[in-house]
């Protein structure tokens, strides 16, 4: 004798126990669930049809499927021409090669260094020297420093040799990402150690023209209480 449902209609629409009840009650997670694969048809790409008249072969060999009349537009991202061609910054009138410069950002805020030349890629190249306050020769970009009124003469250092090349880092390997390299820091390039030596040694020799210009580039840049940069004149 067939029982009354468990499931009974409580209203139009709502049944006493919900999908995820039923499915609980059933205990349907227990059985298996096995499709079963259609086999895949193998479809000719062509076949042949008669063709009526005398004069047209009889019979001709056509596409199995008809071509549809209409096609997806290309959806692959196109990018765009620009004509604009990538120029250096413009560079403030008053950052002139051998102006001292004062850092406003970074790990030497506050320090005054020497502006060398700007590179290709718009930024100043800046020194210390490594030599009197500890910054190295270094990429800055121009509106994270205030240029003072302050000039060296650099005609004799050679910065020719210097780019934005110069300090290209080399890329880790995946190897040695997922060995976990050292955390010794690498020794600097002794190419470069020579570099900094040179530049330093040029700087040096015209700052101690003036006897206090060294003293100057040795000091850091700081306000005190009531003392606003947009009233200085450096």
């Amino acid at each position: 004798m067939a029982h009354a449902p468990r499931n009974s209609v409580l209203a139009p629409g709502v049944n006493l126990y919900s999908r995820s009840s039923s499915y609980s009650k059933k205990v349907l997670y227990k059985r298996k669930h096995t499709k079963t694969a259609a086999a895949a048809k193998t479809t000719p790409a062509f076949k042949v049809v008669d063709v009526k008249g005398g004069k047209n072969g009889g019979k001709r060999t056509i596409p199995a499927q008809k071509a549809s009349r209409f096609y997806p537009a290309e959806d692959v991202p196109q990018p765009k021409v620009s004509r604009k061609a990538q120029s250096i910054t413009p560079l403030r009138k008053t950052i002139t090669p051998g102006t001292v410069l004062i850092l406003l950002a970074g790990r030497y805020r506050g320090k005054r260094v020497v502006f060398l030349k700007q590179l290709e890629s718009g930024l100043l190249l800046v020194t210390g020297p490594f030599k009197v306050n500890g910054v190295p020769i270094r990429r800055v970009n121009q509106a994270y420093v205030i240029a003072t009124s302050t000039k060296l003469d650099i005609s004799a250092v050679k910065t020719d040799s210097i780019n934005d090349a110069y300090f290209k880092k080399a890329a880790k390997t995946e190897k040695a990402f997922l060995e976990g390299a050292d955390k010794k820091k690498a020794p600097l390039a002794e190419s470069k150690v020579s570099t900094q030596k040179t530049i330093d040694n040029a700087i040096i020799a015209a700052a101690k023209k003036d006897a206090i210009l060294v003293s100057y580039l040795k000091s850091s840049f700081s306000l005190s209480k009531g003392q606003f940069p947009h009233n200085m004149q450096f």
